[in-house]
């Protein structure tokens, strides 16, 4: 691991520039379920358990970012990536079941958005179809070709050389991103300034049996839990630092004023979502038609989802591509299969021609196909958020950090500090166990009434 300061590598981040990538890679899709999760837990328990669950990314994140620079905090080697990090402290062993939970939460994030574009697509076709022939109409609509059609787009994007460098797929990401979560904060405030009543309970829905509402109650845990979940990105953004001052106190400033602003976002959409719906709060807010009127703003809410999501399933799948292309290349350095280059005149362009391998567009084809279609047998959007918030909030936003910090601190078992910090490590595992329980429930519960690739909306 180079320490490079300048160079190949030239590091002009400031602290704005830091909190604003924290803001974007924390506010997507997860925004869309807050206003059902809050509804689940009621009107004390739900801004409290979501406040929590952003007191603890942040404290973890600051342990994280102490992490960036090996052995020591300010002076020592520069970590690059979030897994070089687990490989400096915690040694070889660690860094497998980091690997591990990185790329399943990565691909599992690229079920979800599968599952989200499509659902947001037929929203556009359904609102339509709700203001030409009225709210009773009958305007169902298939998810799977939607997902099929979301699925072709993403595998002719991932032919594209060099996407993971093309800036201006992150900035339109973004700024559609918070395109419709303002829309949908909006859209919420109207609903209830539209009634004027406070609605809601202490205690939340109660719609169903008791064990409904245990199970329920575990997926909105999952569900908040992915709302808050950058933690896998954090020395990334960090390696974007100029130096002086350190990156780790300039991490820390960035992730209190990135984490501050996007929890009291997610604070109001929550909140004031639930006082405009009450119990009968949507699973998401733009999909589950709280909203008829103005059509055609809940429609261009609905495409900022769609085109944040295209630019976002590349910027998930880029590394799984790239980790995955790499290890086969050096596997079989002498098959052609893998590193021929054939290249394809593209007409009517400046690009020229298209260069690609034979092993790029087999391999590239059967993963989005393989994610397409475990997205099209589990088309359910507040499960598939809350298992995979659950899967990844404990291993990368808790223990590896919790493990890293009390390694570089010589933290000795027994020791007052281990109890505390093995404790919080022990709680959060527990709540990612229970929500990853809420969320296979509700998936077995769904599929009992859904029949496969035949889910209609």
């Amino acid at each position: 691991m180079k320490d490079v300061e300048g160079g190949d590598h030239e590091r002009q981040g400031t602290l704005w520039s830091a909190a604003a990538h924290i803001v974007a890679a924390v506010i997507g899709s997860g925004v869309l379920a807050l206003a059902w999760s809050v509804a689940q837990l009621g009107w004390i328990v739900g801004p409290v358990v979501l406040f929590g669950f952003s007191c603890v990314t942040y404290y973890s994140s600051t342990l994280l970012a102490n992490c960036y620079r090996f052995p020591e905090a300010i002076n020592g080697t520069i970590n690059r990536s979030y897994i070089d990090a687990v490989r400096s402290y915690l040694g070889p062993r660690k860094v497998f079941f980091c690997g591990c939970a990185q790329y399943v939460n990565l691909w599992g994030t690229l079920v979800g958005y599968t599952i989200t574009a499509s659902t947001s697509m037929i929203a556009v076709r359904r609102a339509n179809c709700f203001h030409r022939h009225g709210h009773g109409a009958r305007c169902d609509a298939s998810g799977s070709m939607y997902m099929v059609a979301f699925g072709v787009f993403q595998l002719i994007l991932s032919q594209l050389p060099s996407l993971e460098n093309i800036t201006w797929l992150s900035v339109v990401a973004v700024a559609t991103s918070f395109g419709y979560s303002f829309i949908s904060l909006g859209l919420c405030i109207g609903k209830w300034v539209s009634h004027g009543d406070f609605r809601g309970t202490l205690a939340g829905a109660t719609d169903g049996s008791s064990g409904d509402k245990a199970f329920n109650v575990l997926l909105a845990l999952g569900n908040m839990a992915f709302s808050y979940t950058f933690a896998d990105v954090l020395i990334e953004i960090q390696d974007t630092l100029k130096s002086p001052p350190p990156e780790n106190k300039t991490m820390k400033k960035a992730t209190f004023y990135g984490l501050g602003l996007s929890t009291i976002f997610y604070l109001s959409l929550g909140c004031i979502g639930y006082a405009a719906f009450g119990n009968d709060a949507p699973g998401n807010i733009l999909t589950g038609f709280g909203f008829y009127e103005p059509f055609w703003l809940v429609d261009i809410a609905n495409i900022c989802v769609i085109v944040h999501l295209i630019g976002a399933y590349q910027v998930y799948a880029q590394p799984i591509f790239f980790r995955f292309e790499n290890y086969i290349a050096s596997r079989w350095p002498e098959a052609k299969f893998i590193h021929t280059t054939y290249y394809v005149r593209v007409p009517f362009t400046e690009v020229g021609s298209l260069s690609f391998t034979l092993s790029k567009l087999v391999l590239r084809t059967i993963f989005i196909m393989f994610t397409t279609l475990v997205a099209m047998l589990l088309p359910f959007f507040n499960a598939v958020l809350g298992l995979i918030g659950a899967l990844g909030f404990w291993p990368l936003s808790v223990y590896f950090p919790v493990g890293m910090h009390m390694a570089q601190k010589k933290i000795r078992r027994g020791a007052p500090k281990w109890f505390l910090l093995q404790g919080l490590s022990f709680l959060c595992l527990l709540i990612s166990l229970a929500a990853s329980i809420g969320s296979v429930a509700d998936i077995v519960h769904n599929l009992k009434v859904a029949a496969p690739f035949k889910t209609v909306y």
